[in-house]
C-alpha cells in the first residue's frame, strides 16, 4: 500500500525544482535580515556580534543560529564579497538572492531527513498513513511561502524538531531526542513553548523508574543533566566567558523595547500588541508635564 504513494526523496526532488523556479520571487525585510547576520558573524569578532547596530535588523537569535550563519558567510565569500560587508544594507544583487534561497534549500534537507526517519520508524500497519503524513508536511503551502518566497529557514529547524519527535518513539534514542531538541532551542528560542512537554516526557520515561514513579534513575539523570549542560556550553559557553549573558539574553528577550518589533503577528501576539499600546499610552499620559 506504502509503494502507492510517492517517496519522500521524489517529492524532495519535485518541490526542489518548483524552489529554484522561485528564486526570483518577492522576497521581504527577512532576507535583509539574514544577509545583515551573514555580514555582522563573518565580518566582526564575535564579541560585537550581539552589540553590533549599524542595521536595524540587529542580530536576535540564539548562538547556534548565529554559528550557522558564520558558517554559511564562509561560503559566501566565495559568491559574492558585498554580501558581507556591514554597511552594505539592503545588497540585493542576484548573486546574493541566489545564494540565500540556495541555502534555504540546502538547509532544508534535514526536513527531509528527519521525515524520511520519521516514515520508517513508523509501524509497518501505518507506514502509508505516516508517509501521506510526511509528504503532506514537505509540500506544505505555508512552508513553501514563509520559507522560499517571505525568506525564512522554518524548514530546516522543522526538521530538527521532528527529528527529535522521531527519537523520542525510542527508550533507547530518548536521551537524543531531548539533546536534539535543546540544540534547536539555541538555534531559535520560539520553541520555548515546548519545552514544558519535553521536560515533563524526560522525567517519566528517561529519569524516571518505569515500574514505580518514587524511584530515580539516577545514572540518567546524570547524562541528561552533563548532555544539556555540554549543549548549552557549546552555545553560551563563549559568551559567559567575555561576561556577555547579558546581552545576548536582552537580544533574545527585548522587554525593555517590546517583544513585537513589528505589529504582522496573529492571535496572541496581536492581544499582547494591542495591551502593551495601550499601557504604553497611559504611561504617557501619566509623565510630568516638563518646562522648556
Amino acid at each position: 500500500m506504502a509503494d502507492s504513494y510517492p517517496t519522500i526523496a521524489q517529492c524532495a526532488v519535485i518541490t526542489t525544482a518548483l524552489k529554484v523556479l522561485l528564486f526570483p520571487a518577492y522576497k521581504s525585510t527577512d532576507f535583509e535580515v539574514h544577509r545583515n547576520w551573514l555580514a555582522v558573524t563573518y565580518s566582526l569578532p564575535i564579541q560585537n556580534w550581539y552589540y553590533e547596530r549599524t542595521s536595524e535588523w540587529t542580530l536576535d537569535y540564539p548562538p547556534f543560529f548565529a554559528y550557522f550563519e558564520w558558517l554559511l558567510s564562509q561560503l559566501a565569500r566565495y559568491v559574492d564579497p558585498a554580501i558581507l560587508e556591514i554597511n552594505n544594507l539592503n545588497y540585493d544583487h542576484w548573486k546574493v538572492v541566489y545564494f540565500q534561497r540556495a541555502s534555504v534549500i540546502g538547509s532544508e534537507m534535514m526536513l527531509v531527513y528527519a521525515l524520511h526517519r520519521f516514515v520508517q520508524s513508523s509501524p509497518s500497519t501505518s507506514k502509508s498513513a505516516a508517509n501521506a503524513v510526511a509528504i503532506s508536511i514537505l509540500l506544505s503551502p505555508a512552508l513553501l511561502i514563509i520559507d522560499h518566497i517571505h525568506f525564512q529557514y522554518n524548514g530546516f529547524l522543522y526538521g530538527i524538531l521532528v527529528l527529535s519527535l522521531v527519537l523520542a518513539r525510542k527508550q533507547s534514542t530518548v536521551l537524543l531526542s531531548g539533546l536534539s531538541f535543546a540544540v534547536l532551542l539555541c538555534f531559535k528560542h520560539i520553541y520555548l513553548y515546548l519545552a514544558p512537554a519535553y521536560v515533563f516526557y524526560l522525567l517519566r520515561v528517561y529519569c524516571l523508574s518505569q515500574k514505580s514513579i518514587l524511584r530515580i534513575r539516577f545514572g540518567n539523570c546524570l547524562k541528561l543533566a552533563t548532555g544539556l549542560g555540554l549543549t548549552l556550553g557549546a552555545a553560551f559557553g563563549p559568551f559567559l566567558y567575555l561576561g556577555q549573558i547579558d546581552q545576548v539574553l536582552n537580544r533574545l528577550f527585548p522587554f525593555s523595547r517590546g517583544l513585537c518589533h513589528a505589529y504582522w503577528a496573529p492571535n496572541v501576539w496581536a492581544m499582547y500588541s494591542f495591551l502593551d499600546k495601550v499601557l504604553l499610552f497611559g504611561e504617557t499620559l501619566n509623565e510630568p508635564i516638563q518646562s522648556v
